[in-house]
């Protein structure tokens, strides 16, 4: 399988940073969004942002910007739909997603993806990790499994279907996912890897990692 081209969702609220976008919030030398482009750009055949309001703020990343296709903020489903609308412009297969506030994902995040979804007719993976003893989430698979569904690989073929699922008021990842038989793919490495910026000690939390990243 040829790399896919990688979407980065940044179309939520922030609402727990006191809104705003996230991604450019300082982090290093740069800002979230600098990370995730440099981890994301090697696994990519090309890259671009899903943000709502004015694309002139980021500008200075050279990324095409693409607003959410249906109104009213749905949930990361419809900026996945973005993707692969834009994706589908651009003949490609499949995207790959990553969130904009997730600045340490795997560098083996998409051959791991891809990988898990070898024989499947049409590639449909969301990231996963182990579930540790005092972690309780709704995003916990069958299998025990902690689900990260903005990290996952998708298919530009059924971009219609996951289209007529939001109009019909879908907004539950993992929902759509196994109504066509996705998969997971498990993560176990060390520490936290989808650990994501949602408040201000997240940030400072961030800004430790970042010193033993370099």
């Amino acid at each position: 399988m040829t790399k896919p081209l990688g979407v980065i969702l940044a179309g939520g609220l922030a609402t727990r940073m006191g809104g705003g976008d996230k991604g450019l919030l300082p982090l290093g030398d740069g800002t979230i969004l600098d990370q995730v482009i440099s981890r994301l750009g090697p696994q990519a055949a090309g890259m671009t942002l899903n943000a709502n309001g004015d694309p002139d703020r980021f500008a200075h990343l050279g990324l095409p910007v693409l607003p959410d296709p249906l109104p009213d903020f749905p949930g990361p489903l419809v900026g996945v739909l973005a993707g692969l609308d834009w994706a589908a412009t651009q003949g490609a297969d499949t995207i790959v997603t990553v969130a904009a506030d997730t600045p340490f994902f795997p560098e083996n995040l998409v051959s791991h993806l891809t990988e898990t979804a070898a024989d499947m007719a049409h590639p449909l993976v969301l990231a996963a990790t182990p579930r540790s003893a005092d972690e309780k989430t709704k995003s916990m698979s069958r299998s025990g499994l902690i689900r990260h569904p903005t990290f996952g690989l998708w298919p530009t073929a059924l971009r219609d279907d996951l289209r007529a699922a939001l109009q019909d008021g879908l907004r539950k990842v993992v929902l759509w996912t196994e109504k066509h038989g996705g998969r997971e793919a498990l993560f176990d490495i060390p520490g936290d890897p989808f650990f994501n910026v949602n408040t201000p000690e997240d940030l400072a939390h961030a800004q430790e990692l970042m010193k033993d990243h370099r």
